[in-house]
């Protein structure tokens, strides 16, 4: 029983070659979907840990250049609003957390 699937082969007389496929495209396009949904999340609840999560995921996903770029920008820019809410309610309740 396999519970992998085989990789791509071909056969060149005595000699196998294997060809790779290309992965890394599926994992960066996962990283910018995953930024923009902890920004987007982190807009409600525990902001001073989804914010840089979502802004470190976005800005690997950019480095790696996926294939969704705008929803990676769109995890960054809502990965920095998460700190600038943060900052703002901590400056308004002068604490180092803020509630509703």
């Amino acid at each position: 029983m396999r519970l992998t699937a085989p990789a791509d082969r071909t056969t060149e007389g005595p000699r196998t070659i294997r060809t790779t496929r290309r992965t890394g495209i599926h994992d960066t396009d996962g990283m910018a979907v995953a930024s923009f949904v902890l920004g987007l999340l982190g807009l409600l609840v525990l902001n001073v840990f989804l914010g840089p999560i979502a802004i470190a995921l976005a800005g690997v996903a950019l480095w790696r250049g996926t294939a969704r770029r705008g929803r990676a920008l769109l995890g960054l820019g809502l990965g920095v609003a998460d700190l600038l809410v943060l900052v703002a309610f901590m400056s308004a309740d002068s604490t180092m957390s803020w509630s509703l």
